[in-house]
């Protein structure tokens, strides 16, 4: 299976009939999934910013704020409606690059391992070809989120620290030179590459079987403070970050690669075990 073969099968007319703006695999096809993943993700977690906000806020003090509505409700009387607003600028261009990373380069690494494969393994092991490829983009992605995620911390749960990230990023460096904006990465790939290799195969999977994904339910303890919070916010940004990428997608024409056939050789060691 050659490296350019996916490109020339995949970039085919859509049903349609209009024309695709680009070949799958092409540089322009993984520029626009990379500005699909900028918004998916930039726009998300933007808008979730009050409700980030009052997580990291229990998870740090869990005596003051002692849930949701509390914890809205001690910032409002704080600081107003701008407290709830506090990280947004660090969130938006942190996790816009997260979003171009993450999307972009699992597309690259997705053609990329899938022409290591082969045509026939790419099909046979194409649940671990998501993970893998799904974990390398994150990978990187993490790398680009970290300092402006170290920052997000800094000003929403060090009262005084500062309100903006013009003061914060300064301020951080002054004290603890570039170590503070990447000492945190570690326990971002820890949280974060789980989390999208199992959005990405999942979502792969579904597409491809078309069956309906089970959400499972989860209770937390005193110890696992904001996580009503977390479960909240993420089931929200993981089903709009799909939305938004997938209407960049249709927008832009671009190509989809086909749904996983079973190669030649295995559709007829199929037939034959069926006729004996």
């Amino acid at each position: 299976h050659e490296g350019n073969n996916i490109a020339d099968t995949r970039a085919q007319d859509p049903p349609s009939g209009e024309k695709y703006s680009c070949e799958y695999g092409s540089r322009k096809f993984y520029a626009l999934c990379g500005f699909g993943g900028v918004l998916s993700c930039g726009l998300t977690h933007t808008a979730v910013v009050p409700l980030d906000l009052v997580k990291c806020c229990m998870q740090v003090d869990p005596q003051k704020y002692k849930g949701i509505f509390n914890g809205f409700s001690v910032t409002l009387k704080e600081d107003g409606f701008c407290g709830l607003a506090k990280g947004w600028a660090p969130t938006f261009i942190g996790y816009s690059l997260q979003g171009l990373c993450k999307f972009g380069f699992y597309e690259v690494f997705k053609v990329l391992y899938s022409n290591m494969l082969g045509e026939e393994n790419a099909y046979l092991w194409r649940t671990s070809l998501y993970l893998a490829a799904s974990a390398s983009a994150e990978f990187f992605a993490d790398i680009a989120l970290a300092p402006m995620e170290a920052a997000k911390v800094r000003i929403q749960t060090q009262p005084g620290f500062s309100n903006t990230l013009r003061d914060a990023a300064p301020k951080m460096y002054k004290e603890e030179g570039l170590k503070a904006f990447y000492k945190g990465v570690a326990p971002l790939w820890m949280r974060q590459i789980p989390y999208t290799m199992m959005k990405f195969a999942c979502f792969e999977r579904t597409v491809a079987n078309s069956v309906v994904s089970v959400l499972n339910k989860e209770k937390g303890s005193s110890v696992w403070k904001g996580l009503l919070a977390r479960i909240i916010m993420i089931g929200t940004l993981t089903a709009l970050q799909w939305f938004i990428y997938d209407s960049v997608k249709v927008y832009f024409r671009l190509p989809r690669p086909p749904p996983p056939e079973m190669p030649v050789s295995e559709e007829e060691a199929w037939v034959h075990s069926v006729d004996k």
